[in-house]
């Protein structure tokens, strides 16, 4: 993967923490891309959800609220309305 550089100023307290708890095999540099990347995949995930929100939403209004389909499915399962 291609790096670019950049300068962050981290709060001191905050950068103190990190180094007392990250892994000696382990570069700060490598910590503070791997929470990047974790946080990027969360940010991602919760705007999906909020899209998925949105439409659940929008069909409900443009259809109504359906009924719950498991006590037919059951019913079906069990043979009760079956067109053998």
């Amino acid at each position: 993967m291609e790096r670019e550089a950049l300068t962050i100023r981290f709060p001191a307290e905050l950068l103190q923490k990190i180094r007392a708890l990250k892994r000696d095999d382990e570069s700060l540099n490598d910590l503070v891309v791997q929470a990047l990347e974790k946080e990027m995949k969360w940010r991602s995930s919760w705007a999906a959800h909020k899209q998925i929100q949105t439409i659940r939403e929008q069909v409900k209004q443009r259809t109504g609220v359906h009924p719950d389909p498991v006590p037919l499915i059951r019913q079906l399962r069990e043979g009760e309305g079956r067109r053998d």
